[in-house]
């Protein structure tokens, strides 16, 4: 059976990774992007995925864009809470703005995308719910009070919710990746990956994307029905729990 997935944030870096590697495993993927045309554009051309332009951060342009997936495509079984944005600042400095713009982006936005589909998911006794923690919400990172908290609620939005989908067939889980080679963390001087970053990764490297994206599929498989409320540390040993 072909299953139907949506990931958000899902035409650039690691979830772009996502969206192609569901699909190779047989998916029907609708990938979901903010604001950056071009690159959604590419992708899509690229890729021949369904793209939709989406604000997670909004409930019911949420519930609006995932009817018209579902329409297009069919009902949501597997769905990647992968959105996500930093708003850094020490606490002291710290706006208002900056905290409420992250909390509505990477936290709010499991509600606002899981909500609308999870009673179909109910009803068919299938699903697969998959976010995208951090590191940083297992144990804390200067300068990011926000983002920090938001992924610890990731967290526990999955271990509570995975129980109320045990009896009905939908897993929840988490990944919480340590540092990936994506275009923000490749952006960082060299000279600093090299002396700050590297010498606390225990294998000596940061991690692929296709690493993220391969516990995704996991996760997303018929066969890891077994597996819920489950978080998996993807961070090469910077971090172990």
């Amino acid at each position: 059976m072909s299953r139907v997935a949506v990931v958000t944030g899902g035409t650039r870096g690691i979830g772009a990774e996502i969206s192609k590697t569901l699909k190779a495993n047989g998916c029907k993927v609708a990938a979901i992007y903010a604001g950056n045309d071009s690159a959604a554009v590419a992708f899509k051309q690229e890729t021949g995925m369904a793209v939709y332009k989406c604000d997670v951060s909004n409930y019911d342009v949420c519930v609006s864009t995932l009817k018209q997936i579902e329409t297009d495509i069919g009902p949501v079984d597997i769905l990647v809470n992968n959105a996500g944005i930093t708003r850094d600042a020490m606490f002291h400095k710290m706006t208002l703005q900056q905290w409420q713009e992250v909390m509505n982006t990477n936290l709010n936005s499991l509600f606002n995308m899981t909500q609308p589909i999870w009673g179909g998911m109910r009803d068919r006794n299938f699903g697969r719910v998959i976010c995208i923690s951090s590191i940083n919400g297992q144990k804390g990172q200067m300068g990011q009070a926000n983002y920090s908290a938001a992924k610890a609620g990731d967290i526990g939005f999955v271990k509570s919710l995975a129980q109320e989908g045990a009896a009905k067939g939908i897993t929840v889980n988490a990944i919480c990746p340590g540092y990936i080679a994506t275009e923000m963390v490749m952006a960082v001087p060299q000279e600093v990956r090299e002396k700050r970053i590297l010498p606390l990764i225990p294998v000596g490297r940061l991690g692929e994307v296709s690493e993220i994206a391969r516990c995704v599929a996991f996760l997303a498989a018929d066969e890891a029905s077994f597996i819920t409320g489950s978080t998996i540390t993807a961070n090469g040993g910077q971090y172990m729990v």
